[in-house]
C-alpha cells in the first residue's frame, strides 16, 4: 500500500527545492536498483546488464506507446465490446437453454419452478440490457452495475465461490468493469471540466477504484497458465507472472496491459476454438463460455491502456519525480 512518510519526532525542517529534487533522483535510482534486480553483488552474479534492459524495455515502450496513438480512436470502443461480450453471449444463453438454466436453478437449489424462471428472465435483460448501455454510451454507470449484479448473483447460484478457477474469472471480471466505471469519470472530466482542479477526496475514490480494477483483472491468468515443469512452460509462466507483477504496481502499466492483451488474445485462440468442435459436443458449450470469459477480460486491459494505471501507480510516482 503505498503511503506518505511522517516524521514520528520532532518537527519538520523546511527543505530546499535542490535538496528535495536530489532526493527524488536518489529515490527513482534506488527503486530501479531494487525493480531490476537488487543489490549489485546479486546482478553481478547473475550477470545482469541492467542499462541493456532497461534500453530494452524503453525502445519496447516507444514502440507501444506508437501503437496505441495510432489506435487510440477505437481502443475504447474495442474495449467495451470485448468487455461485455461475455454478458451479450451469457444472456442469448439464457433465450436458447431457457429451460435448462430455471431447471438448474430450481432442482438444485430446491426451489419453486418460478423462482428459477424469475432468475432466467432477470439474467437475460439485465444482461443484454446492461450491454447495450455500455455500448452505447447511455447511463454507462448504471449499466456497469446491473452487469456486477449479474456477476455477483450467477457467483452464488452456480456455486462459483469455492471453484477457484471460475472464481479467479469472475474477480478479473468485475475487475473489468471497475476499469470500465472509472472510465466514466475520466470521460466526464475531460468534456465538462477541462482545466479546473477536481476535489481530492473524488479523485482518491476514483484512483483506488482504478488501483482495484488494475490489481483484479490480472487473476485470470491464474486460471490459464499450465504449472508443468518443462521449459517452455517455465519460460511463459515467468514471462506471464513479471508482466502480472507490472500491470499490478503499475510500471510500464501501457506497455505490460498491451503485451498480455496479446498473449491472452492468442492463448484464447488456441485454447478456447470452440468453433472446432462439433456442434453437439458437450465440450463446445464450455469452451466458447470460457472464449468469451476471456475476451471480456482482453476488453478490460483494453481499457486499462486506454485509461492508463492512475496515480497510485510507480508510473504516476515516477512521472511526478
Amino acid at each position: 500500500m503505498l503511503h506518505s512518510s511522517v516524521n514520528p519526532v520532532g518537527p519538520v525542517r523546511p527543505v530546499s527545492r535542490k535538496t528535495r529534487v536530489d532526493k527524488n533522483v536518489r529515490c527513482a535510482n534506488h527503486f530501479d536498483h531494487i525493480l531490476l534486480g537488487g543489490c549489485s553483488n546479486l546482478a553481478d552474479k547473475m550477470d545482469l546488464n541492467h542499462s541493456q534492459f532497461i534500453q530494452f524495455t524503453n525502445k519496447a515502450e516507444v514502440v507501444a506507446e506508437t501503437i496505441i496513438k495510432q489506435s487510440r480512436n477505437i481502443l475504447p470502443t474495442l474495449g467495451r465490446l470485448f468487455l461485455v461480450s461475455t454478458f451479450i453471449e451469457d444472456g442469448f444463453r439464457m433465450w436458447f437453454q431457457w429451460s435448462d438454466q430455471r431447471d438448474y436453478i430450481s432442482y438444485h437449489w430446491d426451489l419453486p419452478m418460478f423462482i428459477g424462471t424469475l432468475f432466467v428472465i432477470y439474467n437475460l435483460f439485465a444482461q443484454l440490457g446492461g450491454s447495450f448501455t455500455v455500448l452505447f454510451r447511455k447511463k454507462v454507470r448504471a449499466g456497469c452495475g446491473v452487469l456486477l449484479s449479474v456477476v455477483l448473483i450467477q457467483t452464488i447460484a452456480y456455486n462459483v465461490l469455492w471453484t477457484p478457477n471460475f472464481f479467479f474469472r469472475n474477480l478479473s471480471l468485475v475487475g473489468g468493469l471497475a476499469l470500465l466505471f472509472t472510465e466514466t469519470f475520466e470521460s466526464g472530466r475531460k468534456s465538462l471540466f477541462a482545466g479546473v482542479p477536481s476535489l481530492d477526496n473524488f479523485d482518491n475514490h476514483v484512483n483506488y477504484l482504478q488501483l482495484f480494477g488494475r490489481t483484479t483483472i490480472v487473476f485470470m491468468f491464474l486460471t490459464i497458465q499450465r504449472w508443468e515443469l518443462s521449459f517452455f512452460y517455465m519460460i511463459e509462466t515467468t514471462l506471464a507472472c513479471m508482466l502480472m507483477f507490472a500491470v499490478t504496481i503499475g510500471w510500464k502499466t501501457k506497455l505490460s496491459a498491451l503485451a498480455l492483451a496479446v498473449y491472452l488474445f492468442a492463448m484464447n485462440l488456441w485454447i478456447n476454438a470452440f468453433w472446432s468442435l462439433d456442434y453437439y459436443s458437450a465440450h463446445r458449450d464450455l469452451y466458447k463460455y470460457d472464449f468469451f470469459q476471456t475476451l471480456s477480460i482482453i476488453g478490460g486491459l483494453l481499457l486499462l491502456i486506454s485509461l492508463g494505471p492512475g496515480r497510485v501507480s510507480v508510473d504516476h510516482s515516477r512521472r511526478n519525480l
